[in-house]
């Protein structure tokens, strides 16, 4: 069991002097060292406590009849994989399921930002996720949400966060620092409620997670920085992230389900040979079918490897990076005395099999198996009754409406792959005196589901290639987390409306008025507390059937529950109406 350094001194020091046996001896493996950044063959782990006691050549003389052998025979031993910034929410999952899955991919810490549920629950959802994240058999590590609402006027949240709640929070334990400043307007112009969360997290001696979603690197980006964030993942391209580093910010490269940012950004030490200790690999969103089939950190550090990054490197920016960004290098990141003995053992640095996993100092994932229990909490009826949409829909509640035979609207251009979308134009039909999707165009809507208010907000949106009389619904719709839906008749997206409504939230298909899939989403509308590999298999047929209906594009699902963060350019869609990002400012959807 993990016992608290000051607590597990005396006993680390009798093993690694030799006059004690250890809990665990990992035997005979390469020893990668993240410090140094060299491979040491023949050496010995002895774990005690659950943290490092020891790296030697030969520690035999710490196994006793109670210790715990693990041959590495001559295996790769690496430091567990940390991932600098995700949101477990969008796995789909709770924090246990999360864990699960993830645990045989050889990830061992995690720092989440659970601002999904802030968006839905406020502060008590954020404590329900840091409370089954304390619990588990890995680290993970919660990150007060700054942002709930993300852009205050643009959008309205289920429960927003104040700044006297994130400070109170920097007082719980479990908690890392502050999540993702999305308002990055607001900080470099000096907002006071905005600048009051980061001076609390600097004060509490914690860590400000940026989130600067602008291409604009002058007067802006400086005041940014001046106000405090400390890393960003939102970089898309190598000058934005050496323009980070530059400034003394992390840049985290990002490769989660649909965002695929390390390639073009990880030349800035391939190409141009820069110091790789200021970059770091997350995966921000990560689907359920994506952390089943294909992994997770390993996922990530063998794509860097792809793109030519050495590695050790890339090994590098999934461990010890991280743990000193957050101040955490003399806990985790490496396997040295006193760190917490989380250890991979790989035949392969560059294919990395991750064929054990050891977290805390137990023996937790072997072959892909998981070999340990995640427990769960247990989550209460507030947390599964949160889609209210106050009345029934219909099919007219969908429509835009216009005058004459001709409108041209204003349409949000989803871009694959990448987070931001584009801000189009389209001439259009009117009939009957609506406006009607075409080439390519579908229709858009937000329904509010927090308050029962039974409003909605319509717009369009193209790149999905959508055919046919459909609809996807989903709750999950970053990062207020009211219904989003988008379809090409107003039927269809009443009926898959009303279908979620049902279930408590999650994603539907509906095509000719039938259900084709859905995944279910009762916690707070945004996850499941079934096995990962159910609700991956769930997934999965919801990302069929929106193929079914037309859609080639990889990743849809995460294309969708994106259309509403009203934080990334160009252009969004919000419960208040349209929204230009790149002004931030509501807009109209008909132009004329």
């Amino acid at each position: 069991m993990l016992k608290p350094w000051t607590e597990a001194q005396p006993r680390l020091v009798e093993v690694a002097a030799g006059r004690a046996p250890a809990d665990l001896v990992i035997r005979g493996g390469q020893w990668v060292n993240v410090h140094t950044r060299e491979i040491l063959p023949g050496h010995d782990i002895a774990v005690a406590c659950g943290r490092v006691a020891c790296v030697l050549p030969d520690a035999s003389a710490n196994i006793g009849p109670g210790t715990q052998v693990i041959e590495a025979a001559g295996r790769f031993m690496i430091p567990g994989l940390i991932d600098a910034h995700m949101h477990v929410e969008s796995g789909m999952l709770t924090p246990a399921g999360f864990a699960a899955a993830v645990i045989p991919h050889g990830t061992t810490t995690i720092m989440h930002d659970p601002h999904e549920v802030a968006n839905v629950m406020g502060l008590e959802g954020v404590r329900l996720m840091r409370d089954e994240s304390l619990i588990q058999p890995i680290t993970m590590l919660t990150q007060m949400p700054s942002c709930a609402p993300s852009a205050p006027g643009l959008e309205t949240t289920g429960h927003p966060i104040t700044a006297g709640e994130v400070a109170q929070a920097m007082g719980w334990d479990g908690i890392v620092g502050l999540g993702e400043m999305m308002n990055f307007p607001a900080v470099a112009a000096g907002d006071p409620a905005m600048l009051s969360e980061i001076a609390a997290t600097r004060a509490a001696g914690k860590t400000v997670g940026g989130h600067y979603a602008s291409p604009d690197l002058g007067r802006n980006f400086a005041a940014y920085v001046a106000g405090g964030a400390a890393d960003d993942h939102e970089t898309v391209a190598e000058a934005q992230a050496i323009a980070r580093v530059r400034q003394g910010m992390g840049a985290m490269l990002r490769l989660g389900s649909a965002w695929h940012d390390v390639e073009a950004q990880i030349t800035a030490i391939t190409r141009r040979g820069l110091d790789p200790s200021g970059f770091m690999l997350c995966t921000d969103d990560c689907h359920a079918g994506t952390l089943v089939h294909d992994g997770h950190m390993d996922r990530a550090v063998r794509h860097a490897i792809d793109c030519g990054c050495d590695p050790l490197v890339a090994i590098q920016m999934a461990t010890i990076n991280t743990a000193r960004h957050f101040g955490l290098e003399r806990e985790l990141g490496s396997i040295t005395p006193g760190r917490r003995a989380d250890v991979i053992l790989t035949s392969d640095l560059t294919a990395l099999p991750v064929e054990a996993v050891v977290a805390q100092g137990r023996l937790v994932a072997e072959g892909g198996r998981l070999m340990v229990d995640c427990p769960r909490i247990d989550w209460p009826d507030a947390a599964r009754d949160t889609v209210r949409l106050g009345r029934g829909l219909g099919a007219g509640d969908f429509a835009v409406p216009a005058t004459g035979g001709r409108a041209t609207v204003r349409v949000i251009g989803v871009v694959e792959n990448q987070a931001p979308t584009r801000a189009l134009t389209a001439e259009l039909p009117v009939v009957d005196g609506a406006v009607q999707p075409a080439d390519g165009i579908a229709r858009i809507a937000l329904v509010e589901r927090h308050r029962g208010t039974g409003g909605v907000v319509n717009g369009f949106v193209s790149g999905f290639g959508y055919q046919g009389r459909m609809a996807v619904a989903s709750t999950v719709a970053h990062d207020s987390h009211h219904m989003i839906v988008v379809g090409t008749c107003g039927e269809n997206m009443a009926a898959a409306t009303a279908r979620l409504a049902e279930l408590g939230g999650g994603i539907a298909v509906f095509r000719d008025g039938a259900e084709l899939a859905h995944v279910a989403l009762p916690i707070a509308g945004l996850m499941s507390d079934a096995p990962a590999p159910d609700v991956a298999a769930a997934a999965q047929a919801v990302g069929e059937a929106i193929r079914a209906c037309g859609c080639t594009m990889n990743n849809a699902v995460m294309q969708h529950v994106l259309l509403a963060l009203v934080v990334i350019p160009e252009l969004r869609i919000s419960d208040l109406g349209l929204v230009d990002v790149s002004r931030f400012q509501l807009t109209d959807v008909v132009m004329a």
